[in-house]
């Protein structure tokens, strides 16, 4: 009786693996899909795809979170959301930031090297950016009914904006050295 279930458990087995490895081969094409499509873009294609946001009202919420000083809870809650646009404004920093990783990922073509790390530190942002903004959507279904999130709310706001900062400040950055001649548009775009 035994060997029965092992060869039934050996075959379930087998059945999942190849299950697995179809899942990963079709995610596989669809990334490499994207990518050629991507490629595919010029700069200002890439470029036209930012959003524009309140950049004073984000900045002054990102160096209040990155810069601690005395009074570090001057800041108020309401204030913080103005600044940021409310959630339409975090979405827009969502989306900008696949943006910004595009076009950090272009300027491997002028400076391959410090492109390739200052496109893994974005993505490091960007992942952060994104944790946060989900915070914030999960905390607005919860503040409707629990009321739990409320503290918490504007700091992952806070943590959101400063992500984004950081990203720009990077992709900025890196223009500045890689391709001097985009960078004011860049710059204006951002």
């Amino acid at each position: 009786m035994r060997e029965g279930n092992i060869g039934w458990m050996t075959d379930l087995q087998a059945y999942l693996v190849l299950a697995l490895c179809g899942v990963l081969l079709g995610t596989l094409a669809i990334l490499l899909a994207q990518l050629r499509k991507q490629r595919q873009r010029s700069w200002h294609e890439i470029a036209a795809g930012l959003q524009q946001l309140n950049t004073d009202g984000l900045f002054a919420v990102a160096v209040d979170y990155l810069e601690p000083h005395s009074g570090q809870i001057e800041m108020e809650p309401e204030a913080i959301w103005k600044s940021l646009g409310g959630y339409r404004g975090l979405r827009k920093m969502r989306e900008n930031a696949d943006v910004m990783l595009d076009l950090a990922a272009c300027a491997q073509q002028w400076n391959f090297t410090e492109a390739v790390i200052v496109t893994e530190r974005m993505r490091m942002d960007a992942a952060q950016l994104r944790r946060a903004v989900r915070r914030v959507e999960l905390g607005l279904i919860s503040l409707r009914v629990l009321r739990r999130y409320q503290l918490a709310l504007p700091l992952f706001a806070q943590e959101a904006s400063s992500a984004y900062y950081l990203m720009r400040q990077r992709l900025l950055c890196l223009y500045q050295t890689s391709h001097a001649g985009l960078y004011p548009r860049l710059a204006e775009a951002l």
